[in-house]
């Protein structure tokens, strides 16, 4: 733990997220100090660097790398480390809506699909937020987010993945979305129509109301009524939607329990600035472990342990 970012903890104390702006920032004397740690493979003055400056100052260290180096500082990252570190800290060196981006494109790269990890990021962003990472997504990879998703889906699925990357809040009543959702389950097959227009195109107060009075009339909880109801990828859609209105961070943090790698890089760093300390509290509660706790409990080891908790920060 690098004792200076406490030091400079006269920041803005508003955010929720654990990396914030390191205040006694010299973009010139860390880029001297990455470059002569990438020469001599001194990957511990990387991980004190890079895991306490926010993404914003990570970007300004990139540009006067190159600068200075007329190298390009991520490729210099890679052609220096391997394996979980070398992930980690070129994934803390994408701007946000790039690493978004990076993430979607990775769930749908080679055989098979990653159906939750497009899923967290669909459920959990907000329909603005999608915008500008499709347009990053147009940009890096010269394709279009929305028929990616689609050749990766089909059927309800197909139809709920576009929903979620075009979600817009549009007004509606309460009961009458009471009373659509629970007569599309009267059929022989329930109709996952109702379902996913509405809880793609509501906003989050409304829909409490709504997965509320679900449960009040139907006397049955949402998720039960979905898994009984609903079958393959659109329940697992519709699943993962519903944890994601109720409690997002609940469901973030059981992510987290996999400790996978790929899954916990993911949701460090695209948390880590913005409600990281939610989803530590969430996890607590559902584990009885802090994260901090647990990360160290597990799989990863040295600089790549040091890494992941410099980004989660301390205990809870």
């Amino acid at each position: 733990m690098d004792l200076d970012y406490y030091k400079s903890y006269d920041m803005s104390w508003g955010t929720l997220g654990t990396v914030r702006p390191f205040s006694n920032f010299h973009h010139d004397q860390d880029t001297m100090e990455i470059q002569a740690a990438l020469e001599k493979k001194d990957t511990g003055t990387l991980v004190r660097i890079l895991t306490n400056r926010n993404n914003a100052q990570r970007q300004v260290i990139a540009k006067t790398f190159e600068e200075v180096t007329e190298k390009d500082l991520a490729a210099a990252v890679k052609k220096t480390l391997s394996g979980d570190l070398e992930s980690f800290l070129l994934e803390l060196l994408m701007p946000p809506l790039q690493y978004e981006a990076h993430r979607l494109h990775q769930a749908m790269a080679g055989l098979g699909t990653d159906e939750e990890t497009l899923l967290e990021i669909l459920c959990t962003r907000s329909g603005k937020k999608l915008q500008e990472i499709s347009a990053a997504y147009q940009q890096i990879y010269k394709k279009d987010l929305e028929k990616e998703l689609q050749g990766e889906t089909s059927g309800d699925f197909a139809k709920l993945v576009s929903a979620l990357l075009n979600k817009e809040s549009v007004p509606g009543g309460v009961q009458r979305d009471i009373e659509a959702l629970r007569a599309s389950l009267n059929g022989k097959k329930a109709d996952a129509g109702p379902w996913i227009d509405i809880l793609t195109s509501r906003d989050l107060n409304h829909l409490d109301k709504v997965l509320m009075g679900l449960e009040l009339q139907s006397g049955q909880m949402v998720d039960q009524a979905v898994e009984k109801n609903f079958t393959g990828d659109v329940k697992l859609g519709l699943s993962i939607l519903v944890q994601c209105i109720q409690e997002p961070y609940v469901y973030l943090a059981k992510r987290l329990t996999s400790m996978k790698s790929p899954i916990v890089q993911g949701i460090l760093v695209s948390h880590c600035e913005e409600d990281l300390l939610c989803i530590r509290a969430a996890f607590k509660k559902l584990t009885g472990t802090s994260l901090y706790t647990a990360l160290q409990q597990n799989k990863f080891k040295g600089d790549h342990l040091q890494a992941l908790l410099a980004i989660c920060r301390s205990e809870d």
